[in-house]
């Protein structure tokens, strides 16, 4: 398998630390409202990610943070921390509206997207000893410094090559650039614990040598890496705006501890625009998975429409394109249901699984070539299509493999949606065929409404009705 690499600029073959073993990170979301389309683009991504690496027979070990504490409105540690405005805007405790919205975004990663859950999910705020203790090892090698009032901060200087994953010019950065808080060594230093506001109580603070606080933002991510997957890992992905600061944070204070590489291979996915612009509340073009729903759309219409582009490609959403992936989607369902009319015993096993391993290898070029979505679709689109020629004289058992292996890749259900419908309604569909013999159209017209009231479409064809679902 082949990859991108942020840090080399390179495509990248995989070659794991451990061989046979992957151990993977993500960075998960700020849980302080609710998550938004362009939130789970990189989620569909990794999930497409976990799943190629799993059909190259390797072990994933997976973990995805949680932050629930210490993401400031903005990235050089200035502003109010995110969790303490969603508590201000609800009227809820930091700690409330941390639940809340992580009840939510399990919900829709899992439930509504079907993704696989990450081997490891951790909270920032369950790991505040192990932040503190590595905050400790970063000030014992000499890598810290306080600021007062502020905190205490990562001195960036102390790294020869710091940066490396941005490729910052450190000494070409503007005067001011990423600076903000007074008393900073260099513009790129960045706070490993922040102190408390003085005279303000927050709901999230705790203890520690420096003072009452809580952890920046980056630290979380190298001390949860750290735990579950140890001092390196193999591969580590995150949205491309992380790049500059966060990941390039991250590699530092890791590295600066462990004194190894912290992550082999970097993968960013890009954004997502809507209708050719930033998503804004101002503007009302910040949508939901809720949204997608209320407006009739299946969520995986939703997901095939991110894969339709390539990951390190940006995106442009509108209700246009969603409508095409819908059906794309309807047309692969109506293919699905031909399973189960077709006039072919399927006892032709061997056949059936030739035609599956040659569906899955050339699936696995299209996903093992830095994912490749928009080829692995066609792909799909390809395979299914010549089924579809072929009508009631399908291979049942080939498209039921087919459809495995669609579900196993790309994470879209199509066998589960398009179950057989039961003998009465056979029994209607034949009693429409007789009609149509008979040229008795009125009759043929009401058993089509009928059937379609059951939420079954019928199409005519040369070979007779073929059915499916609406």
């Amino acid at each position: 398998m082949k990859l991108y690499n942020t840090l080399t600029r390179h495509i990248d073959e995989i070659k794991p630390h451990t061989p046979g073993q992957v151990k993977l990170y993500t960075c998960g979301l700020t849980v302080y409202n609710q998550p938004h389309i362009g939130n789970w683009i990189g989620y569909i991504y990794w999930d497409i990610l976990v799943r190629t690496l799993k059909s190259e027979s390797l072990k994933v070990e997976r973990t995805q943070n949680i932050t629930d504490v210490g993401h400031l409105v903005s990235d050089d540690d200035a502003g109010e921390d995110k969790l303490e405005v969603g508590a201000k805007r609800e009227g809820l405790s930091a700690w409330d509206v941390a639940q809340k919205y992580i009840q939510i975004a399990d919900t829709e990663a899992y439930e509504l997207l079907g993704l696989i859950p990450p081997t490891h999910t951790v909270r920032a705020t369950d790991c505040i000893a192990e932040q503190i203790s590595f905050a400790e090892e970063l000030e014992k090698k000499g890598f810290t410094y306080i600021i007062p009032q502020e905190g205490l901060y990562f001195d960036t200087s102390k790294l020869s090559d710091y940066g490396k994953l941005a490729r910052l010019d450190i000494k070409g950065l503007q005067a001011g650039a990423r600076v903000a808080i007074n008393g900073k060594k260099n513009p790129t230093d960045f706070a490993i614990w922040k102190f408390s506001p003085e005279d303000v109580k927050r709901d999230m603070e705790w203890d520690s040598p420096w003072g009452i606080g809580f952890p920046g933002w980056h630290l979380e991510c190298s001390v949860i890496a750290r735990i579950t997957l140890g001092d390196q890992i193999d591969i580590h992905t995150g949205g491309i705006d992380h790049i500059p600061v966060h990941h390039t944070n991250e590699i530092a204070q890791t590295e600066a501890v462990t004194g190894h590489a912290f992550a082999h291979y970097w993968l960013h996915n890009n954004h997502l625009k809507i209708d050719g612009g930033k998503m804004s509340k101002s503007v009302g073009n910040v949508y939901t998975l809720q949204d997608i729903l209320e407006r009739g759309y299946d969520i995986e219409a939703f997901k095939l429409f991110v894969m339709s582009k390539h990951y390190r490609t940006e995106g442009n959403f509108t209700w246009d394109i969603l409508d095409a992936a819908q059906n794309r989607l309807k047309h692969w369902l109506q293919i699905a249901a031909l399973r189960h009319q077709s006039l072919i015993d399927g006892s032709n096993t061997s056949e059936a699984a030739k035609i599956k391993a040659d569906f899955y290898e050339a699936m696995q070029q299209c996903l093992g070539s830095d994912l490749d979505t928009p080829s692995a679709l066609m792909t799909v689109e390809n395979v299914l299509t010549g089924f579809e020629q072929n009508g009631s004289n399908v291979d049942s058992d080939s498209l039921a493999k087919i459809l495995e292996v669609i579900e196993e890749l790309l994470g879209i259900t199509l066998a589960a949606k398009t179950p057989d419908i039961d003998t009465e309604q056979k029994k209607i569909i034949k009693e429409r065929e007789q009609a149509r013999e008979h040229k008795d159209w009125q009759k043929s017209d009401e058993l089509r409404s009928y059937l379609a009231n059951q939420g079954i479409g019928i199409n005519d064809t040369p070979d007779g009705s073929i059915w499916h679902w609406l």
